[in-house]
């Protein structure tokens, strides 16, 4: 989250919100979080009441900032959900997104096995990226690779990508 933080400006949709942890970091004016799962929504709406949660993908744009923490590596067609969030930025937005390095799967698999990295998150990997393959998929997406950064010992990787 850290990593992201500085990148998440104007309005906001958090994709994959889970329980709203992001929202405690953005003015509830200028926060959506979305996020499939029903209880996670629900969860959030009674931590950040103040902020908006949905349960089903904003069918408005007008977001600055797209940002999909730990989310990309989980989808089965990330390329596709990629157009639809760039659908939602307004021109000159970005997607700001974090996912493990698939340098590192080996050592992710590994852990979750040993209980030190959570066992479902590992084996709900769909496909694992390195920044090649962030770069190929921002311009599949139509989007400019505008940052690109490793952190936690070059483990995660921060990815930017503007309209």
């Amino acid at each position: 989250m850290k990593a992201a933080q500085k990148w998440l400006t104007g309005r906001v949709l958090d994709v994959g919100c889970g329980s709203g942890a992001l929202a405690a970091f953005i003015d509830a004016n200028r926060y959506v979080g979305f996020d499939r799962d029903e209880s996670c929504i629900e969860t959030a709406r009674q931590l950040f009441p103040q902020h908006r949660f949905m349960a089903s993908f904003p069918d408005a744009g007008g977001f600055d900032t797209v940002v999909a923490l730990a989310l990309i590596e989980h989808l089965p067609n990330p390329l596709e959900e990629l157009r639809r969030w760039a659908a939602a930025l307004e021109p000159g937005g970005k997607i700001v997104l974090t996912t493990p390095h698939k340098a590192f799967r080996a050592i992710h698999d590994l852990g979750a096995r040993i209980g030190i990295f959570s066992a479902d998150a590992a084996d709900e990997h769909e496909e694992m990226f390195d920044g090649g393959d962030l770069a190929a998929l921002a311009q599949g997406g139509g989007l400019r690779l505008a940052e690109y950064r490793r952190f936690l010992f070059g483990a995660n990787q921060l990815c930017v990508m503007s309209k």
